[in-house]
Parts: C-alpha cells; structure tokens; sequence
C-alpha cells in the first residue's frame, strides 16, 4: 500500500475545506527551504528512519526485520544497493532471489516504510570492495572514482540498467523512495574530483528526472569534497561526538533546509583480531533525543546489521591490513538474528515522546522561533508538539532458538585432491604468478598481509610449490588505491625467480553444493592431514528447530556451508567472533539430513566437532579495541586505543 498521507490541519478546519485540500493535494517529497524542513505531500514531515542492508538478510526474513523497524517506531528505511551484488560480470545482472531489490521495496512499501536510497556506485557499507565490481581492476590502471574514461564507461552502462528500473518506485511515481544519495562520503576520498561529482549528479537528473530529491552524505571532515551545488548536503555522526559543533559546520554548506544526521551510529563494525564493538543504550538514546528536539530528522546506522555470508566482507586500511568479521551485528537495535534488544525498546521510548518541530519563521518578529509542526499523525492533545507514531502493540519476541551437538566431522581430503573438480577447465598457465583479478578467478606455513613477509622453506631439486591464496576483503575504506589481490610479485628461490606457473581459479561454492551424496569426489584421505582439507556431516533436526549459532571450538580458520549455503568465514584462533549465525530457513524440516561443509585452510583440532548453540558468542579475543571521536578519520571513523 501507498504510505499514509499526512496533513496538518487544525481540529477546528470547516469539513468542506478539508475535502477541497486533500483533493488539490499531490505526491510530493521535497525540501522547505524557508522554514528549514521537509515536505511530503505538501505537509510538514521528518524521518526516523533505521538502516537495513537486503544483501545482508536471507530474503524470506525481509518482511520480519522491516515490520519490527515498523513497529519500533520507525517511518523509513535507508538501504545502499551494492553494484558487485548485482552485476558479477561486465553486462551480465542479477535481480533475482535475494538479489531482488525490487521485492524488498515491496516489502518496505507493505511495511508501511518509506525509503531513502544509496546506489553509489560506490557504498562502503564494509561490503567488498564498497560494492565496487573486482573485474573494473581488470584494468590495472584504472582510478576508481574518479573522472577516469574507463571508470565512468562502467558506471554509466550499470546505472542506465538501475536506475530506469527505480525510477517507478520514485515516490512522486506512486513509489515509496523519497530521496536518493549521490555516490557516498565521497569527502574522504583524496581523489576530490568534482568532474566526478558533476557528471554523476548529471547522470542521475537524467535517468531519474527533476522531482527526486538527491542529496550528498559525508563525515565533518568530508563536507568540502563531497557537497556539490544542486545536491542537498547531509552529514554523518555518532553519539559521542558534537551535535552543536557539527550541525554548525552542516549549516556552512547547506545554510537552509532540515538538519539530517544520515548516519547516526547505533554500534560499529567488528575486525579479525580487535573487540566487538559495543555502543552504550544511555549514549545512543541521549544523542536521538538531543536531535530530535532540534528537529532534526535522523536515519541510524545500522538498526539492523545482518551478517557478510559467503566472501562478501570488506575491509579496512588504517596503517595495517583489517578484514571484517563475517557477522555484522553492529550491536545494532535488532540482533544479527533478527531479535529486538534493550537498545530497541530504549529508542523506541524515544521516538514516542513529543518533540518540538522545526523553527517557523514569525514574520511579525522578523525572527526563528521554535514552533509545533505535525509532520507525524498525532492525538489531538498532542497538537502543538511534533509527535512520532509508534504503532501499537507489542513486538515479536525473540525467535526460538536451537543447540545441537556436539557433532564429529570426517575428513573428505585434502583441497589439492579435488583440483579436477574445483578448477574443470583446467590450469592457466604463465611465466610469472598473475592477480586473481587477471586470472578472473605438505603444509609449511602462512603468509599474511600484516605479519610475516617471508616464510623460508626447505626442499629438494625438482619439488613442486604449491599456494593456496585467499581474498579475506577487498578494502571498502581507507585507501584511495585499487586492492589487488593475489601474488602481486613473484616468489624468489635464493636469487631466483620462480616461473613457469599453473593457476588454478577455485569454485568451491560450485563444487560444494554438488557434493554430497557422490561418491566420486570422495578422495583418499591422508594420514596426517594438515592445510586445506575439507570435512563434512549430516545431522537432523530433531524438534522444530530454530535459528542456531555454529561454534567451531579448537578449529581455526575457513570456510562453512550448510546445506550448500556458504555461511561465510570463521577465524576461531583470532576471534572475536567464535559462532556463525545459521537462520531457521537454512536448514530443512524434522526428518531430512542436513549437511555442514567445512574448508579448514590451516589446522585441524584432534576432535574434529562442532556444535550449534542457542546464543552468539562475538567477543572472545585478547587484542585492540576501538573508540569513537570526532579527532579521528572522519566522524565515522572510531580511534585505536590500547585493549586488554
């Protein structure tokens, strides 16, 4: 259904005078310049309005974690769409499944949620490559986000193929998107290419028309760079940082208009090796309130996380290499399964008190004045506030939750025993070791980007070097250089370089979901495995069942699928996640098997076991943490400190 429209009428208005204005009333989201506010249908408004990423949530719990958005008071919902989700390969695109973004703006439209929408080209988000396709690397030289031939070549063939699909959901169209964001904290990119800038706000007017309001989002640090004329400037910050002081600079670049905070931190990101990271309910509900009484409107980031399955995490660059954690709970108001938490219920409280609007301007007294708008529906004793509507009701508790096990695994082989079947068409053959980008896709040791350069090796005349090379992320933040990955420089042997090269693009997820029950792939299992080996098992669910959290104890780095879904990467020895989150809908009903693949890179407990538990465990770990300042980065950005 449409989203309710709201007028602000007084209770006294004549009944015909009523009618006459909802007839002349039209589908309308635009900026209120004179009286620095929105209008949606010609009605003052404001948004609360919770992030949720549907690449990061199994597509048949879409309509379950926007109705509990609905219901915690929310009017909106704010949603990147990662370009690498949807076009794998050049020309080549993908809306079907959970890749159907369409579906989930239906969902949002049942919800009764409007959207504010983020298509980049580049997100962020901590999502690979900030959603960035890793074939434009295939041209080494290429500079992404910049004015580049070759960069904007493929931004303009993605975005002809988008954004006529969005442009009927455009809420002046009878849609449910409100606004749209041009590229994403482009301000604390160091290229700062307006040309950039110019032609994609350009590309955008063009493909999507005059009416859409298209607006910038940037940290303090990033406002120079990243506003540009005919965009509407909004901000990002977090609830320890300065409301005054950064809504003041905010009002340097977009001096009238409402004040949006687009990214207001509810928690943050977790790395391989640091804490999970936490944000305090008292912290988060103060720096809601304090913007919503200046009227503000506000979207939080993120209010529901979800979870990087398969080898979608992205990661950072701040003086070392940190890839993200498959989860991303975020600490965020509903839990990366889905349940609403304290910090929920703490904001919902919130969201329902009643908050003074946006000033108005009294043309007696030449002066802004704080006045009382309706941009919310409001009990009549509640005129002269500006209220939020918090449905009534209750929201769902927790889902039921499952423990399981312990379960053994069996050793399947080792991964070099089923090249035939992880690479069918064979080898490529170079001089020299090449990119995984260029290729297109006995245990010694470890190499790691962050710790050891070299690793001294002992062998005769004529053995064979075999390397297994992993993409832990390709950087979402913190580089303005393309992340290549791979053996960017050939192996040395004394004061030789070792040539002539096999490489051999795995499948796995392909060779996983046909596995079982063949009996062809089954290799002959050595006595002593160590580095790559797969193991498996099937189980049944005994009872109902419910969502489950897959603890790997004494394992120590890989991959997990179950049931052919590659539930992402588990780092058990580096922590600080310890569990993988494993959804209901993953696993089949009372009285099949399930089956759980495991690709264990390094060493393999004595006990080969596992087991499913009915809580998260996310903060095991003896490294760094991380805090939040406006010193930092940017304001989006946390600063290091010394962890225990």
């Amino acid at each position: 259904m449409a989203p309710k429209k709201m007028l602000c009428l007084p209770s006294l208005l004549p009944p015909l005078l009523t009618l006459l204005l909802t007839q002349a009333d039209t589908r309308s989201f635009v900026v209120d310049r004179d009286h620095d506010r929105f209008l949606l249908d010609g009605a003052p408004f404001r948004y609360v309005s919770g992030s949720l990423h549907y690449f990061r949530v199994p597509r048949v719990l879409w309509a379950d974690r926007l109705f509990k958005m609905r219901l915690s008071g929310l009017n909106a919902v704010q949603l990147y769409v990662p370009w690498n989700y949807h076009e794998p390969e050049p020309g080549v695109y993908n809306f079907n499944a959970s890749h159907d973004l369409f579906a989930f703006l239906k969902e949002a439209t049942l919800a009764n949620l409007l959207v504010i929408l983020r298509p980049g080209p580049y997100i962020c988000a901590e999502w690979e490559m900030g959603g960035l396709p890793a074939w434009l690397l295939r041209k080494p030289k290429i500079h992404l986000r910049t004015s580049d031939p070759d960069f904007l070549a493929a931004v303009d063939s993605w975005f002809k193929v988008l954004l006529p699909k969005i442009h009927p959901w455009l809420y002046h169209n009878g849609g449910n998107i409100i606004s749209i964001q041009v590229e994403n904290e482009y301000g604390s990119y160091r290229a700062c290419d307006m040309s950039y800038m110019r032609h994609l706000a350009g590309l955008f007017r063009a493909l999507l028309g005059d009416k859409i309001l298209l607006f910038t989002t940037d940290g303090p640090e990033g406002l120079k760079c990243g506003s540009l004329e005919g965009l509407y400037t909004t901000i990002d910050f977090g609830p320890a940082d300065n409301m005054t002081k950064i809504f003041a600079l905010l009002r340097k670049y977009e001096p009238r208009g409402p004040l949006v905070n687009s990214e207001y931190y509810t928690g943050w990101l977790d790395y391989w090796g640091q804490n999970h990271s936490t944000r305090s309910v008292p912290a988060v509900t103060k720096g809601l309130e304090n913007m919503l009484k200046l009227g503000a409107s506000v979207n939080m980031y993120m209010f529901h996380g979800g979870t990087n399955f398969g080898y979608w995490n992205g990661a950072d660059m701040k003086g070392r290499f940190l890839p993200i954690t498959t989860s991303y709970d975020y600490d965020a108001p509903i839990s990366e399964a889905g349940d609403p938490t304290p910090k929920l219920f703490a904001i919902r409280n919130v969201i329902s008190k009643p908050f003074p609007g946006p000033p108005v301007k009294n043309p007696a007294l030449g002066s802004w004045n704080r006045g009382s708008l309706c941009g919310f529906p409001m009990a009549p004793e509640r005129i002269g506030a500006q209220f939020q509507e918090v449905p009534l009701g209750p929201l769902p508790p927790p889902s039921p939750k499952m423990m399981l096990g312990p379960l053994s695994l069996h050793l399947d082989g080792n991964l070099l025993a089923f090249l035939d079947f992880l690479c069918p068409q064979g080898p490529i053959r170079s001089i020299l070791p090449m990119t995984f980008e260029a290729v297109n896709q006995v245990f010694q040791g470890v190499l790691e980007r962050n710790m050891k350069h070299n690793l001294f090796l002992m062998g005769k005349k004529g053995a064979k070097l075999d390397v297994l090379l992993e993409n832990m992320g390709r950087l979402s933040f913190g580089s303005n250089s393309s992340d290549f990955k791979g053996l960017l420089e050939p192996p040395i042997l004394g004061q030789t370089v070792l040539i002539q090269w096999l490489m051999f693009p795995l499948k796995v997820d392909n060779l996983v979901k046909w596995w079982f029950p063949n009996p062809l792939l089954k290799s002959s299992h050595p006595q002593n495995p160590s580095g790559p080996t797969f193991y498996s098992t099937t189980f049944p669910i005994l009872d109902s069942g419910g969502d489950t959290f897959l603890f790997l104890p004494g394992w120590t780095k890989g991959q997990v699928w179950i049931n052919g879904f590659n539930l992402g990467r588990y780092w058990t020895k580096r922590g600080p996640q310890q569990t993988l989150y494993v959804p209901r809908p993953l696993l089949f009903p009372r009285g099949a098997l399930n089956k759980i693949t495991l690709l264990e890179l390094e060493n393999v407990p004595l006990q080969p076991q596992i087991q499913f538990l009915d809580r998260p465990i996310l903060n095991n770990t003896t490294h760094k943490t991380y805090i939040y300042s406006l010193s930092a980065e940017s304001a989006s950005e946390p600063m290091e400190l010394s962890g225990h």
